[in-house]
């Protein structure tokens, strides 16, 4: 089993820090001092939100690029799944919050689906998935504690 490259494992893990401080911020209202202090919306589940549709279309790049690794019908087809989930999150934007919440989580788990398909053509590195399921959890389990509150 291929391991994960230390810097994909830490920056990877360094950009759930906005998802962990979101939801700390709900469980705990205290602690959103800080981001409040630059905006209303830089706490709770709107920071959630907006930084869980910025994440979402950054990943639906990363397809994009797996796609520039396939040919022909393969490759088109990863490319159109690659827009998919910009066009899903461009519509979570407009949501309230709690909604949009409820979508990202969807749009995360079917991304992570898409994750898996790359894999199974080999169009993504042997660790992505291992990857991609460590980070998934946290950002489902994160954005379910903003949607639930």
């Amino acid at each position: 089993m291929t391991r994960i490259p230390t810097s994909a494992l830490i920056l990877g893990l360094a950009g759930l820090l906005p998802f962990l401080y979101g939801a700390l911020t709900v469980l705990w209202p205290a602690s959103a001092g800080l981001g409040r202090a630059w905006s209303p919306n830089h706490a709770g589940p709107a920071l959630l939100q907006i930084y869980g549709i910025v994440i979402l279309c950054f990943m639906a790049g990363v397809i994009w690029g797996f796609a520039t690794r396939a040919e022909g019908r393969r490759a088109t087809l990863f490319y159109a799944l690659s827009v998919l989930p910009a066009i899903f999150v461009f519509l979570t934007a407009f949501a309230e919050p709690r909604a949009s919440l409820v979508m990202l989580i969807a749009g995360f788990v079917s991304l992570l689906a898409i994750d898996a398909a790359a894999m199974r053509d080999g169009l993504a590195p042997a660790w992505w998935l291992r990857l991609r399921l460590l980070l998934t959890a946290v950002v489902v389990a994160c954005l379910a504690v903003g949607a639930l509150a």
